[in-house]
């Protein structure tokens, strides 16, 4: 059985823009924060990962910085965009270690667990 996925609308209510191709990002490895039921994570918010994020995300058990090159995947360096699981964005937020957000990127599904104003009080990008 395929993934299926909800496209299509970010948290500012217009389409969804890309998060990253390069490192290729989201659940489907499509380049955008789509989801779907498939996604029990929700990997719906786009950030621009911070070296602050990454020792923060270590220390809580999911080490993002070093390449597992079986999966495909390179490790993420400061600067880089991905789209992250929802929950633990709001966990960083809570412990004050939250990256930025690109909203546009950002998947509407990503406020089941974090709520827009703090989103948008971490926005990269203008409204």
């Amino acid at each position: 059985m395929y993934a299926r996925r909800v496209e299509g609308t970010s948290v500012l209510g217009g389409p969804l823009l890309p998060c990253s191709v390069a490192p290729i990002t989201g659940f489907f490895r499509d380049g955008c924060c789509n989801t779907g039921p498939e996604d029990l994570g929700s990997h719906t918010v786009c950030v621009e990962v911070t070296a602050a994020f990454l020792a923060f995300s270590q220390r809580a058990g999911n080490d993002l910085a070093t390449a597992v090159p079986e999966y495909g995947f390179p490790g993420l360096q400061p600067g880089d965009r991905w789209c992250l699981c929802a929950p633990r964005w709001e966990q960083a937020r809570r412990a004050g270690c939250a990256p930025p957000v690109l909203l546009e990127a950002t998947h509407l599904g990503a406020l089941e667990h974090c709520s827009l104003a703090d989103l948008r009080a971490h926005a990269l990008d203008a409204e």
